[in-house]
């Protein structure tokens, strides 16, 4: 039997569709998955330019897809072969979301809530398990769904989260507002997302150019954040952000890595991530798995708007072109299949 990817031949080259073998015999923590819809991020465009992280040509790309379960491993409990699940996916040719059947570890797949249609539960898995990472890993901040005895390493009455519209940002809002019910959560974006970020548990929205005095104004005594959640690499292009800091506090500054590092200044503790660092802490397995049911529960909303850019594989490289063009205020593009 054969199954189709969508390969990428080399750095730089165009997308086709090829016939393949099917996968040999599931590891026993495995699950292949019958590709539905597929989510589109700048990780997949900057993968076809630039090959960042591929090691082997040719390349399926694809970290974010929904589908239906094909076959489990012997070892997986939970899932069974006609199961809707929603689905972290890889870079290893077995685990690309770019193709027809892929194959993943267990527990980067998750039921597919039921609310959800298949092309909104493709826009999920990076952008939530990032969010979950920068909070958890960054801000040293225990998920209460994932950990629930779990003790901060510090005292977080304000945070301030940088790109709250953007996918990354949306999730890390409402990921907050769970773990810190009674912290002062600012954000800062475009004016027409204020709204639904106040709705996801912003406490203050701001322009991406406020002044740092009017961000300080908002904190408990007017003193700054005791963090900052960079999910769009802002302090880039605003250095002086990392004033909105309180002199007083922990100074923590979670950077998702975008692929410009940054340099906070002295005792600022900075650290940039990648959301697969939420498997290594506790609980972190459970980061799809626990999304989902977070949803299910109405605790957790869709973090952006879900635009389907196309049907069929052949979607995907024009959706790719329109990505990498620039920034997608609030969108997420998704290609059905």
């Amino acid at each position: 039997m054969t199954s189709v990817q969508y390969q990428l031949p080399a750095k730089g080259g165009h997308f086709a569709l090829v016939p393949v073998p099917m996968a040999p015999d599931l590891g026993p923590n495995e699950i292949s998955i019958r590709t539905k819809a597929i989510g589109l991020n700048g990780l997949d465009w900057k993968n076809r330019a630039f090959g960042i992280m591929i090691q082997v040509w040719p390349a399926v790309l694809g970290v974010d897809a929904s589908g239906i379960v094909q076959a489990v491993g012997n070892e997986v409990q939970g899932f069974q072969p006609g199961d809707e699940v929603f689905s972290l996916a890889g870079i290893e040719p077995k685990a690309g979301a770019f193709q027809e059947i892929f194959t993943v570890p267990a527990h980067f797949v998750a039921k597919k809530p039921s609310s959800l249609t298949f092309e909104e539960a493709a826009s999920l898995p990076i952008i939530s398990v990032t969010a979950a990472a920068a909070i958890a890993v960054g801000l040293h901040l225990p998920l209460p769904h994932l950990d629930p005895t779990g003790q901060s390493e510090h005292r977080l009455e304000s945070i301030l989260v940088l790109g709250g519209s953007s996918g990354v940002g949306a999730a890390a809002i409402q990921y907050l507002r769970l773990a810190l019910p009674n912290a002062r959560i600012l954000t800062t974006s475009s004016a027409q997302h204020h709204k639904r970020l106040l709705s996801l548990g912003a406490t203050r929205t701001f322009e991406r150019t406020a002044d740092i005095s009017d961000i300080k104004a908002a904190t408990p005594g007017g003193s700054g954040v005791d963090a900052i959640l960079d999910s769009v690499a802002a302090a880039s292009q605003q250095a002086a952000i990392f004033d909105a800091l309180s002199h007083t506090g922990p100074k923590l500054y979670s950077q998702v890595m975008t692929g410009q590092n940054i340099t906070p200044p002295k005792g600022v503790k900075g650290v940039v991530l990648f959301g697969r660092q939420i498997f290594g802490t506790k609980g972190g397995l459970a980061v799809i798995t626990g999304l989902s049911q977070l949803i299910e529960s109405g605790k957790f909303q869709l973090p952006t708007k879900v635009e389907v850019v196309g049907k069929g594989f052949d979607a995907i490289g024009p959706g790719l072109d329109r990505l990498m063009k620039g920034y997608i205020s609030g969108n997420k593009f998704v290609v059905s299949i």
